[in-house]
């Protein structure tokens, strides 16, 4: 069950750092747009009785943009299409509001693959991101992020 979360973003933090590591980076979103979960539990079930196993958060970047700024599936939970169900919830949910969806990511032989399966294509490449606003060098399946590769899907 995806759920469209109302009050308390930080609870899940732990989900949003599985996505972006650095605080700071995350504090200039999370309160911004809108934050879905995917929960692990029967329609019947309460948010607070059905644990959280993914979240998406979606803000309105303007000019028909929608910007994925985290997407996060639990270790535990990853390889199973929640982060695909998802996007695919945000897709539907906002299509005709919006022109594109759109997502930044690091050049990770994990992540650009994963949204190209998702119907993304490679839109532009924003030089040296990742080593010019975060704080320690960052590095997704042994390799260092520097760049920021931008992927865009028409909604």
């Amino acid at each position: 069950m995806i759920q469209l979360v109302q009050g308390d973003r930080e609870r899940y933090m732990p989900f949003l750092l599985l996505a972006d590591e650095q605080p700071e980076m995350v504090a200039r979103y999370i309160d911004r747009g809108d934050m879905w979960v995917l929960v692990d539990g029967d329609d019947d079930m309460s948010s607070t009785e059905a644990p959280a196993i993914a979240e998406c958060l979606v803000v309105d970047e303007g000019d028909g943009v929608l910007e994925i700024k985290s997407l996060a599936v639990g270790p535990t939970y990853q390889g199973r299409g929640y982060g695909r169900a998802l996007i695919e919830h945000v897709a539907a949910t906002y299509a005709g509001r919006y022109r594109t969806l759109q997502v930044g990511t690091g050049e990770s032989p994990l992540t650009v693959p994963f949204y190209e399966r998702c119907g993304f294509r490679r839109s532009h490449v924003v030089p040296d991101f990742f080593t010019d606003n975060y704080d320690h060098p960052i590095y997704e399946a042994g390799v260092q992020l520097v760049d920021m590769v931008y992927l865009v899907r028409e909604l």
